[in-house]
């Protein structure tokens, strides 16, 4: 039985890898979908057993349009675009490409961090004023030594653990909090496990965001876990924007508690009106962030490889599931 699945946004010029690799078995149909999946002809998604999906997200609605969708693959790490719960309704697999991107979005991570605390942003933002400013060392609070400081990772999957292990051979103290992990995690890389969320924040000068996005993690880090956090201590987001309160993060910044930020993901991308405040301000060049703030548009994975990455790791994945019958990077539909 010849099985049929969808790429449904033309992402690559032709399907010769995709075809390699799913085998003669599989017929390998593309779309043009740009901005919704409910763009595709219904006569298309009638035929298809297995979708892979980058951009695009899959709610209730566009499912109803795959009678005999079997598994949906999220090219990505974040899965929280894809209705698993109705998915699971329809006895639809989910899975997800977690190991791509690893080392870019932790070395995205690091580099913010290491920018902020060595005073990278805060000189290159002085020098550009009108007039410059001074030839030499401002006296500035972001500005520490890594060995003085613990970085704190909130959730110890791949790229928190690539995260963990960079910052420690750079200097740093490092501990995690993850109730998902068993015992032993920290002890496999040497590093300090948290008992709580509000543990890991009283400890951390660095907090660098590693979890996903789940309904457990939507606004976990909100204005009380920030105020836990060491006086001028940086924050560092690369995971999901909801995960953080932009508008408590921009509270703290106002306030001098927290020193600096830098954030690959913000709650709504790209953002919409109204603009969150704290992106406005950066936008603005506002005085009062001069060197405290880096904002990026969710592009920390991002590099050749991990485009390759992507494509290869994501139609392996569908192999796996839909031809093979393995549980190859599912996503168990009761977890959160």
């Amino acid at each position: 039985m010849t099985l049929t699945v969808l790429e449904p946004e033309s992402l690559y010029p032709d399907t010769a890898l995709e075809q390699r690799i799913l085998g003669d078995g599989v017929r390998i149909l593309t779309g043009n979908a740009k901005k919704s999946l409910l763009e595709l002809p219904d006569a298309l998604c009638a035929e298809v057993e297995g979708l892979m999906t980058l951009r695009l997200a899959v709610p209730a609605e566009a499912l109803k349009k795959f009678p005999k969708l079997k598994v949906v693959i999220r090219m990505g790490v974040g899965y929280d675009r894809v209705d698993r719960a109705e998915c699971a309704r329809r006895g639809i697999t989910v899975c997800n490409v977690p190991d791509y991107g690893t080392q870019e979005v932790a070395d995205t991570a690091i580099a913010l961090t290491v920018a902020l605390r060595r005073g990278l942003v805060l000189h290159h933002d002085a020098q550009r004023q009108d007039p410059p400013a001074a030839w030499g060392v401002i006296q500035n609070p972001i500005v520490r030594r890594f060995e003085a400081q613990t970085f704190g990772v909130l959730g110890l999957g791949r790229i928190g653990t690539a995260a963990a292990l960079r910052a420690k051979a750079l200097g740093f103290k490092v501990a995690f909090f993850d109730p998902a992990l068993p015992n032993g995690a920290d002890r496999a890389i040497g590093v300090q496990r948290m008992e709580s969320l509000e543990a890991l924040m009283a400890v951390s000068d660095v907090l660098s965001i590693h979890c996903p996005l789940t309904r457990n993690t939507r606004g976990l880090v909100g204005a009380k876990e920030l105020a836990l956090l060491p006086k001028n201590a940086v924050v560092i987001n690369t995971a999901r924007g909801p995960i953080l309160d932009i508008d408590a993060l921009e509270a703290a910044l106002r306030s001098g508690h927290v020193a600096a930020a830098g954030l690959d993901v913000i709650p709504v991308e790209p953002p919409v009106e109204p603009v969150p405040g704290l992106l406005q301000a950066y936008r603005a060049k506002e005085p009062w962030l001069m060197g405290r703030l880096v904002i990026m548009p969710h592009v920390a994975f991002h590099s050749p490889e991990a485009w390759d990455d992507i494509r290869l790791k994501s139609v392996e994945t569908m192999r796996d599931v839909l031809v093979r019958g393995l549980k190859t990077n599912v996503i168990p539909p009761e977890s959160d």
